[in-house]
C-alpha cells in the first residue's frame, strides 16, 4: 500500500483532511494561551503580542486554520448525524435533525459570544 493510499476515494481524502485539522485546533489552542498569558502580563506585553498577530504570515495562519476548524466543525456536526442515535419511545430521530439541532446550537452559541464580546 503506497502512502498515498487516501487519495484513491474521495471519502478517504475527507476523513484524513478532518483528521489534519486537528492541527489547526491545536494552533488556535496555543495561540489563546499565548494570548491569555499576554493579557496576564498587563498591557504591553499584550500589545506587543497583538502586533506580532498582526504581522502577515500570522494573518494567514490564522485564516487558514480557520477555514480547518470550519471544515473540522461542519464535518463533526455532520459525522455527529450518524454517531448519535436519539430515540423517543421506538421511533428514532433523523440523523438530519440530530446535525440541524447541533448547527442551531452552534449559531446560537456563537452570536450569544459575539454579543457578549461587543
Amino acid at each position: 500500500m503506497t502512502i498515498f493510499w487516501w487519495t484513491r476515494k474521495k471519502s478517504y481524502l475527507r476523513f484524513i483532511l478532518r483528521e489534519l485539522t486537528s492541527l489547526a485546533v491545536a494552533f488556535f489552542t496555543i495561540e489563546m494561551i499565548f494570548l491569555f498569558w499576554s493579557l496576564k502580563e498587563g498591557p504591553d506585553v499584550y500589545h506587543e503580542f497583538m502586533e506580532f498577530l498582526r504581522s502577515p504570515v500570522l494573518v494567514f495562519l490564522n485564516l487558514s486554520a480557520m477555514a480547518g476548524l470550519l471544515f473540522h466543525s461542519i464535518t463533526w456536526f455532520n459525522l455527529s448525524a450518524k454517531a448519535i442515535v436519539v430515540k423517543i419511545g421506538k421511533a428514532r430521530i433523523p440523523g438530519k435533525l440530530v446535525a440541524s439541532v447541533n448547527y442551531i446550537a452552534w449559531i446560537i452559541i456563537s452570536a450569544v459570544i459575539v454579543w457578549i464580546l461587543y
